[in-house]
């Protein structure tokens, strides 16, 4: 069905500077990048899929069946994303809030062309019909300039559409059912935005993940839609009967000062308040897992451990299980979906709750995107740190959010928001 070659590549960072470069011709385009973070879990140090034969873009009515019977029928490589309100096919919620950004609620395309880095190597695999074009697509993109010649962008005004006397007034609420025991925590969010604002994508996903470096960049587009993304968090992934899931619960930001910054850092490993909200999170994801896993295997691989990246410190979970070889990838992804980390507890209360005091749609924003191999293995995201992009419509966009807790302080709450939406900003606003 493909055709496959290995390259050796001397340059592989202008090689990927290029190669994303000219993808942009393309309407259908996943990137994803390690940034060279390495762990035991990485598979692929950069991933690009590119130009769809065959696709799938639905609302969210019977999403994962129609997903499933895709995933089942193609048997190849598929790249795409799942939105946040794929909730609503899986429990009896809705999503009303305003959406700016109009995203399907969910997206996978077989891509004609794809490449898989890993050190110096470059893995090429073309579908047979257009594999008489890899040796001109390599040719083209090591003889490219790498420079994003375009300078699209006007002056970008960000608004907010929760001001901050209306937050507390919300975080108010927010703990108000916390207290009467509707919930024990949720994960709150705001948006920030901009209204007949034009970028170059590019150039704008370029600045913000040199600013962030973090494990699971993405560059998303889809038509006219972009995801420009520095997720530093894995949702779930797949290999052979092995699944892992890593969410992040826990925030401290970062000091110049070498001193500061390693007490920051300790401070968070043993802050009660970040690791309840950890821990409350790890309980969840180990009940998700629980729904596929052969019986026993659900365990923690680690709990609570500290991760430093550019931007922030982040409190980090692993939890891990097992499956039959006749559990089917789709259901292990519908019954863990949407992620604890960006829910609550208990989900669906939570949910409910979220939706309630939330201004804004979140769309692809706490969802994910990720691949399936055509053995059935995955890999997925979890879509934060990102900036969203309308070509059409001019509107961009960028959400962030924090775990309220019993013990939350609005204030602080306010400030790492603020924290978390620095890289955004300083990617926008130059």
């Amino acid at each position: 069905m493909r055709t496959t070659e290995i390259h050796q590549i001397e340059d592989i960072e202008n090689f990927k500077q290029n190669a994303l470069l000219w993808s942009q011709q393309f309407i259908d385009v996943v990137w994803l990048d390690s940034n060279h973070h390495q762990d035991k879990y990485s598979n692929y140090d950069a991933v690009l899929a590119v130009e769809g034969f065959t696709a799938i873009h639905t609302d969210y009515y019977d999403a994962f069946e129609r997903l499933k019977e895709y995933q089942t029928t193609t048997k190849d490589w598929i790249f795409g994303y799942l939105t946040y309100d794929l909730k609503n096919t899986t429990e009896r919620l809705k999503s009303s809030n305003f959406d700016g950004l109009e995203f399907p609620d969910l997206y996978f395309f077989q891509p004609q062309k794809l490449f898989l880095i890993k050190g110096n190597q470059v893995e090429v695999q073309y579908l047979k019909m257009v594999d008489d074009e890899i040796e001109s697509d390599l040719l083209e993109i090591q003889n490219l300039s790498n420079k994003c010649t375009e300078k699209l962008q006007n002056e970008i005004k960000i608004k907010l559409r929760i001001h901050k006397d209306s937050y507390f007034e919300k975080l108010d609420k927010m703990l108000a059912h916390i207290h009467r025991g509707d919930i024990y925590e949720a994960n709150f969010c705001q948006e920030f935005y901009a209204e007949d604002s034009v970028i170059n994508p590019l150039e704008t996903f370029n600045k913000l993940n040199a600013i962030s470096k973090p494990p699971f960049a993405t560059f998303l587009k889809y038509n006219d839609k972009y995801l420009l993304s520095a997720s530093p968090e894995r949702y779930i992934q797949k290999t052979g009967h092995s699944i892992i899931s890593q969410p992040i619960k826990g925030t401290a930001k970062r000091s110049l000062d070498t001193v500061e910054d390693e007490r920051l850092k300790t401070e968070l490993a043993k802050d009660e308040k970040e690791r309840s909200e950890n821990i409350m999170i790890v309980d969840l994801v180990r009940n998700d897992l629980s729904h596929t896993a052969i019986k026993g295997s659900v365990k923690v691989e680690e709990l609570c451990k500290v991760h430093s990246f550019m931007q922030v410190h982040q409190m980090i979970s692993t939890v891990s299980s097992e499956v039959t070889e006749e559990t089917h990838p789709v259901d292990i992804i519908k019954t863990s979906y949407p992620m604890g980390s960006m829910t609550g507890v208990p989900k669906i209360s939570a949910m409910t709750i979220i939706e309630d005091l939330e201004e804004t749609k979140r769309g692809l924003y706490s969802g994910s995107v990720g691949y399936f191999t055509p053995s059935g293995d995955f890999d997925f995201n979890v879509i934060i740190r990102s900036i969203f992009y309308n070509a059409t419509n001019k509107y961009i966009s960028y959400s962030v959010g924090g775990a309220i807790t019993a013990k939350s302080d609005p204030i602080k709450e306010y400030e790492e928001c603020l924290t978390k939406a620095k890289a955004m900003r300083e990617a926008l606003e130059n």
